[in-house]
């Protein structure tokens, strides 16, 4: 039998023959038709309708399928992977409900074309890609909040913050002296004041390739600490070994990394020489201390403060453990972090509460340490339920792991105790898993996501780019059920849910938004009233067309323009209707973006084209949406 034959697909039991060679659907619509033809079949007591309709219940009061006009009960925020994109999905019907773009360059709403997007990512505008990664919600009290997602780029080394009123990107940095942030998590308790985040590759402090560029002794990694709200570098640790994921306590006092190549090794064979690798632990009241002393340096022209984490200072702990971990996770209870095997079969389990006696000296860094559970090949990442279960991937095996964490510390201890409660065949390679609010103490057990790498023979086959597959498994009960299959494009490398009522969005734009605050002061200084105005400001040969739009009906219906001029057209939607969304697309210039009702976007082109140039609303909006559109008259 093939492996996942018996499991849940799309919602949907697959059928397994009985010994006869008849499938129980086969079976049951036999017996259905016996009965029409008159055969004896005993009677339905009550107490077996009782039983079924108990079952059924239970079936549906965690079921996937979500009604046509009935809501989702969990918002799911998806990395977009090397899209450079952050997703959102409905939980449980896993429909995708928005796409948030942040890295990459978007044309359906004008990310990183628009001058308001290009301001917020700055100085890195003109990177037109990225891979996201890890997004993760900010809290108050080790809950969820509401407020801001933020989300990392391996490939430029970059973090930005999403607003949850809008679901729009409101900031981005590109952080100095490291190099491809990766694992990313928030500080917990008492609420986010710092993003925390790895620079994942070693290289030279002082990188400006004046000095011997293959002297790896000058190779560091460095742990980084974001403010929150303004978005910038509070300060960096530099460690010894790299660093790969992270994560915060519950107690606002301690965030831990894992650290796949303490050999500092440059290639595969030197970065899995050692049996054992490390967990880094970092003492936030300590560092904090530090830098108010002044004990820290500063380089590459930055005033970032760069603190000595490495081996021996008292800022840090290194905690070994076996070879190359990678998922760092923390338990909604606060007691433990997990570090995940990936080239160990086992997990480590550190006791947070014994991380003052380590700090203090008073036991060695092993003593943390409380269960090593064996739990198949290839441990990545491990989630939590509400009922002290935790839930590991097994990227080799293809496989969940459900295991009581209680019960591996007994085993650990010496007792005879089977803590692994199943196994899920998962398909295909999972990477990171999430349960609904698991990263919380709001954890509910509800919903597990499974994020595999491979979906081979899941789907219809789309050449040899293939979707990978979001699988969807209920955990409120004993035992683990697939439920849904979901494929996706590109690699969602990371997820997590939160409950609805955390989340309130905004239906409409409010006017005086700091997302296009500079695009309103330059209309004030240009005399400009943005909700009356249409009006053309000429500069030489830079050009600002001010316009307001109301379906179905720009405000200005032509323009002339100069060949060659610089044009800065700024639309201002004036429409108070939720849904009614406009766009502005400049034929044959590579010009369109996203208006919404009440909001204001501007973008900058060079009219290069002479003659009749026709601009149109890209988003439909009104029954005479075709009708929405007007001239760029360019003189030659």
């Amino acid at each position: 039998m093939d492996k996942h034959q018996s499991e849940v697909t799309n919602g949907a039991q697959h059928e397994e023959p009985s010994k006869e060679g008849m499938s129980r659907r086969s079976f049951l619509g036999a017996g259905a038709l016996a009965g029409a033809a008159g055969a004896v079949a005993a009677p339905m007591t009550a107490a077996m309708f009782a039983a079924t309709a108990k079952a059924q219940a239970a079936e549906i009061k965690n079921s996937p399928f979500v009604h046509p006009g009935d809501l989702d009960e969990y918002y799911g925020f998806w990395s977009g992977g090397h899209s450079g994109e952050v997703r959102i999905m409905g939980i449980p019907s896993m429909r995708e409900l928005m796409r948030i773009p942040v890295f990459n360059v978007d044309s359906a709403t004008g990310w990183g074309l628009t001058n308001e997007s290009k301001r917020i990512k700055g100085e890195s505008a003109h990177l037109l890609a990225g891979d996201s990664h890890h997004p993760h919600m900010s809290m108050t009290d080790g809950r969820y909040n509401g407020k801001y997602v933020f989300i990392n780029d391996k490939a430029n080394t970059r973090v930005a913050r999403i607003r949850c009123d809008v679901m729009k990107t409101d900031k981005m940095i590109t952080v100095p002296n490291c190099q491809a942030i990766h694992g990313l998590r928030v500080q917990k308790v008492p609420y986010t004041k710092y993003v925390i985040c790895n620079g994942e590759f070693e290289v030279p402090i002082v990188n400006d390739g004046k000095a011997s560029l293959e002297d790896v002794s000058q190779y560091r990694s460095l742990f980084n600490v974001i403010d929150a709200e303004n978005m910038e570098v509070a300060f960096q640790v530099m460690v010894d070994g790299n660093l790969d994921n992270t994560d915060a306590d519950y107690d606002g006092k301690y965030f831990a990394s894992t650290c796949y190549n303490s050999e500092m090794g440059m290639n595969l064979g030197e970065m899995i020489a050692s049996e054992r690798d490390h967990v880094v632990v970092f003492n936030l009241a300590r560092c904090e201390a530090a830098v108010k002393a002044g004990k820290f340096k500063t380089y590459n022209g930055n005033n970032v403060p760069v603190l000595d984490g490495t081996k021996g200072s008292d800022l840090t702990r290194y905690i070994p453990v076996p070879k190359s971990p990678h998922g760092m996770n923390t338990s909604p209870s606060g007691k433990y972090f997990v570090a995940n095997g990936k080239l160990s079969p086992t997990v480590s389990v550190i006791a947070i509460d014994k991380l003052d006696a380590l700090f203090a000296d008073k036991i060695k860094p092993r003593d943390t340490i409380v269960a090593e559970p064996e739990l198949g090949l290839g441990p990545l990442h491990t989630a939590f339920d509400n009922k002290g279960n935790a839930y590991t991937t097994l990227f080799l095996d293809s496989q969940i792991a459900k295991w009581n964490v209680e019960d591996a510390i007994r085993a650990y201890k010496g007792e005879k105790v089977n803590y692994i409660r199943q196994k899920l065949d998962v398909h295909y390679q999972p990477g990171h898993n999430h349960t609904s609010a698991g990263e919380t103490r709001d954890a509910d057990g509800k919903w597990l996501i499974s994020l595999c790498k491979f979906s081979k023979d899941r789907f219809l086959p789309v050449g040899p780019l293939r979707p990978e597959n979001d699988q969807l498994i209920d955990i409120s009960g004993d035992e683990m059920k697939l439920v849904h299959d979901g494929p996706t494009y590109a690699e969602p490398h990371d997820c997590m849910i939160v409950h609805r009522s955390k989340l309130k969005p905004k239906k409409l734009w409010t006017r005086d938004d700091p997302i296009f605050a500079e695009t309103v002061e330059m209309a004030k200084a240009d005399g400009v009233n943005l909700e009356v105005d249409n009006k053309v400001i000429r500069d030489g040969n830079k050009v600002r067309v001010y316009m307001t739009s109301i379906a179905p009906n720009y405000g200005m219906t032509e323009f002339k323009v100069k060949l060659g001029d610089e044009v800065t057209v700024v639309v201002t939607n004036l429409d108070q209707v939720e849904d009614v969304t406009h766009g502005f697309c400049m034929t044959n210039h590579g010009v369109q973006m996203e208006i919404g009702p009440q909001a204001t976007s501007s973008v900058t082109f060079i009219a290069d084209k002479p003659g009749v140039q026709w601009y149109y609303c890209n988003w439909f909006c009104h029954a005479l949406h075709m009708e929405m559109r007007g001239r760029m008259l360019v003189e030659a």
